[in-house]
């Protein structure tokens, strides 16, 4: 498709035009990293041309055609060298075919980026005369004084009066630098705090100060300068904010902390499993919920964020989902009709630097991939919400099946917060009748608020014996009106009528 604007005629000029800077050519069709430093070289305009520059894939150095025939997969290909999390911050760029009678030519039209410098795996390549090249220190400099100039999002902005002793310094140095510059070009760099700082967005020499990103990313107290820069959790012991918490945890500090805090946290307080019948001979073991999804929302919450607002992201558990609110809204070019398909950042240092950090794998994949995780793991599509003005928030229900039928609840979001035990225990009482007893209600219910209940706190809750609470168990089972899945330690029970 033809983007910005180009035509077979000003494609032919560029066939001829063997002398410009704009303009690289060449026949192979799976040299990536020619292509991607290319992209990184045209991206970081050194000359201050302010045009575009031409990747010309299937053409000879003398301005002959290859006879390429381009296809699907390798379009494919190539657009994912935008969002393949390589090249960073993302480059601006479209992918148009034009056909010729000796064969196609695919053109990589590469705008110049407003925050340069961009870096492929490490290195920031630019342009000298038709040529190639790793850019010396002078020439970074010239670029990180440019993107200074086009300072727009909050990362990027200064923390005025804020200087290097408010970050943690060696958490720059040995935790994120060896990740984010080429090990080879570490070696040689002779620069000072600041400079390495300011290269990657971190430090602005013209205020002397440390950035929001830099704070966030290594402050010793960010929350001190950021109010809302922290993530509250609560876990409900029902199915509202009305039910009394039964465990809470602010995270707060660096990201580089909290990041590493959230992934143990969701592995041994968040994700349960349990084992569930496929026959009458095998079981599998399922999750409440995919670790991986839950992570990826988490990180797209902080990734996405309003961070000059003064809440916190809220991560609330509540017995049959998980939410999670983060103040802004959808941003940029994402607009309700086009999420998730099309994706834009309010934080662009943060989102490459959880990139850098392995948090991130590929920019704009990760609604895609937390989706097929779901479905695999046996739960609900996610709830988006977008449509509320200055916040986003997700739901995710859980595989335990704790409170009844839950297809209801997937229908309808808000009915799920209104449905409690009062409702399943008048639907159970209109099928049964009077058959019964006031124990078997109890048990009923204390399964309906913890699946995984034993049958001695049962006891205890309802102050019987273990032989009285087991004989009503029988009389549930038998009945059909209750599910025993499982061992007998450690299984759980569903209610089935």
């Amino acid at each position: 498709m033809n983007i910005l604007g180009l035509n077979k005629e000003k494609i032919q000029s560029m066939l001829t035009d063997l002398e410009s800077e704009q303009i690289e050519r060449t026949i192979s069709t799976t040299d990536t990293d020619k292509f991607a430093q290319a992209i990184c070289a045209f991206s970081n305009d050194l000359s201050n041309s302010t045009r575009s520059g031409y990747l010309l894939i299937g053409v000879h150095d003398d301005g002959s055609l290859s006879g390429l025939k381009a296809n699907d997969k390798l379009l494919q290909s190539l657009g994912g060298l935008r969002s393949d999390g390589n090249i960073l911050p993302q480059p601006i760029m479209s992918i148009s075919v034009f056909s010729y009678e000796n064969g196609d030519v695919i053109v990589l039209e590469i705008q110049p980026s407003p925050f340069p410098p961009v870096r492929y795996k490490g290195k920031t390549w630019i342009r000298v005369g038709p040529r190639k090249a790793v850019a010396n220190e002078m020439e970074e400099r010239i670029l990180i004084e440019r993107r200074t100039s086009n300072v727009s999002t909050f990362d990027i902005r200064p923390a005025p009066g804020i200087g290097l002793t408010e970050i943690n310094q060696k958490l720059f140095t040995e935790n994120y630098l060896t990740l984010a510059i080429d090990s080879d070009l570490l070696i040689e760099d002779r620069r000072e705090l600041p400079e390495k700082l300011a290269s990657l967005r971190f430090f602005s020499p013209n205020y002397n100060a440390i950035t929001n990103a830099g704070l966030l990313l290594f402050g010793k107290d960010p929350e001190r300068y950021i109010p809302g820069a922290y993530i509250q959790y609560v876990r409900f012991d029902g199915l509202t904010e009305a039910e009394d918490p039964v465990n809470e945890k602010k995270f707060s500090g660096n990201l580089i902390r909290v990041l590493t805090e959230l992934d143990s946290f969701l592995e041994y307080a968040i994700i349960q499993q349990k084992p569930v019948p496929v026959t009458a001979l095998k079981e599998k073991t399922q999750f409440n919920f995919p670790k991986w999804a839950i992570r990826e929302l988490l990180l797209n919450s902080i990734m996405h964020r309003d961070y000059e607002s003064n809440a916190p992201i809220k991560f609330y558990q509540y017995q049959d989902r998980i939410e999670i609110v983060n103040p802004g809204g959808l941003y940029g070019n994402a607009r309700p009709e086009n999420f998730p398909k099309v994706n834009d950042y309010r934080n662009p240092v943060i989102a490459e630097a959880m990139k850098v950090l392995g948090y991130v794998n590929r920019f704009n994949r990760g609604i895609a991939r937390v989706k097929k995780e779901l479905v695999n793991n046996g739960n609900p599509d996610a709830i988006f919400d977008y449509k509320r003005i200055g916040v986003f928030g997700v739901t995710v229900y859980d595989t335990l099946d704790n409170v009844g039928n839950k297809e209801e609840t997937i229908q309808n979001a808000e009915y799920a917060k209104e449905k409690s035990w009062v409702k399943t225990k008048h639907e159970l009482g209109e099928k049964l009748g009077e058959k019964l007893g006031e124990t078997e209600w109890l048990i009923l219910e204390l399964i309906s608020e913890d699946s995984s209940i034993s049958i001695v706190d049962m006891a205890k809750k309802i102050q019987k014996s273990t032989t009285t609470i087991e004989n009503n168990l029988k009389k549930l089972r038998d009945g059909e009106i209750v599910l025993h899945i499982g061992p007998a330690k450690g299984g759980s029970w569903k209610i089935i009528k």
